[in-house]
């Protein structure tokens, strides 16, 4: 998942009648005749596994039809968020179509999990730790954030704007996104577990799920509990679900459209993170005439082009 992405009570909240009126619902199925190019980088993983995207996909819908005890909880926590729960199906199929080898079972994440439990781990760029750096003056104005999900994004994009590839008081800054540079102690890649989520990703989510879900607040100083919650199905499925919501509330809130009953948008925004800034560039290029609703990249238009696939699934 590339990254990215919360005003939530822990059920949505009913929108006022004239904000019901002015809302347009997304239409279903893909806007593009054909699926948009797949990047090379996906293109190059595949070819390397000797395997193709119909195989993978094959795969995945195979092993979720087997687990069933896996789409028992997928439905149980889409009921919790208020969504589909064939987002949240898009999501994985996507990710392990795309952005991963392959999707052995949910019960291989479970094991993974309990790896992480015996080291010690740390979120830390040349021994500082991340929640250090962000108390820097540079940050001052993400301190009245409304919470994490605000509160990290803006950090991120300060990161961007001041540090990344800069040198800022005598030191040189590596040419890296946040997550790359303060999120990855032992690995290169950047998501992991069934949701492919990165960690900054989850910590963005920690104060919508703690309110929906019930589980305790995360902390940037606790490496470990958040690889666990990222690899552990009993908890990222929760983490999964609120990026989902959470990039429904960001079209309702900034562009008055309704994405719900378009899964392939949903999951293009899954893959690419950064729903809000997505939904007010989507809110310009229509104002100015340019679009006329949000469009799949090749990730969503996998997902609406099998969408039937995905709910026999259900």
């Amino acid at each position: 998942m590339a990254l990215g992405a919360f005003l939530f009570a822990a059920t949505p909240l009913p929108l006022p009648a004239v904000a019901l009126a002015a809302m347009q619902v997304v239409p279903e199925g893909n806007r593009s005749s054909v699926q948009p190019k797949i990047p090379f980088a996906s293109a190059r993983r595949t070819a390397a596994n000797r395997s193709s995207y119909d195989a993978k996909f094959d795969k995945v819908i195979s092993v979720l039809r087997r687990d069933t005890r896996l789409i028992r909880s997928i439905k149980q926590v889409s009921a919790q968020y208020g969504i589909d729960p064939v987002h949240m199906l898009g999501a994985i199929i996507g990710e392990h179509t795309y952005n991963y080898d392959s999707l052995d079972s949910a019960q291989s994440y479970y094991v993974k999990a309990l790896s992480y439990a015996g080291i010690r781990l740390d979120f830390e760029y040349g021994g500082e730790n991340v929640e250090d750096f962000v108390a820097r003056p540079e940050f001052d104005s993400c301190r009245s954030k409304r919470d994490s999900n605000h509160l990290w994004t803006c950090y991120e994009r300060l990161w961007e704007r001041t540090f990344r590839n800069k040198r800022v008081n005598g030191v040189r800054y590596p040419n890296k996104n946040f997550n790359e540079t303060f999120f990855q102690p032992l690995f290169a890649g950047q998501s992991f577990g069934l949701g492919q989520l990165s960690p900054l990703t989850v910590l963005k989510m920690s104060d919508s799920v703690a309110r929906t879900s019930g589980f305790r607040k995360l902390s940037p100083r606790d490496a470990n509990e958040i690889y666990s919650s990222t690899m552990d199905p009993n908890r990222s499925l929760h983490y999964m679900a609120a990026v989902i919501r959470d990039s429904i509330q960001a079209y309702k809130s900034v562009a008055k459209v309704d994405i719900s009953q378009n899964p392939g948008i949903t999951a293009t925004l899954y893959n690419l993170g950064d729903p809000w800034a997505r939904a007010a560039n989507f809110r310009q290029q229509k104002a100015a005439g340019k679009t006329a609703w949000p469009r799949e990249n090749y990730y969503g238009w996998l997902v609406n082009a099998r969408l039937d696939t995905l709910r026999s699934l259900l």
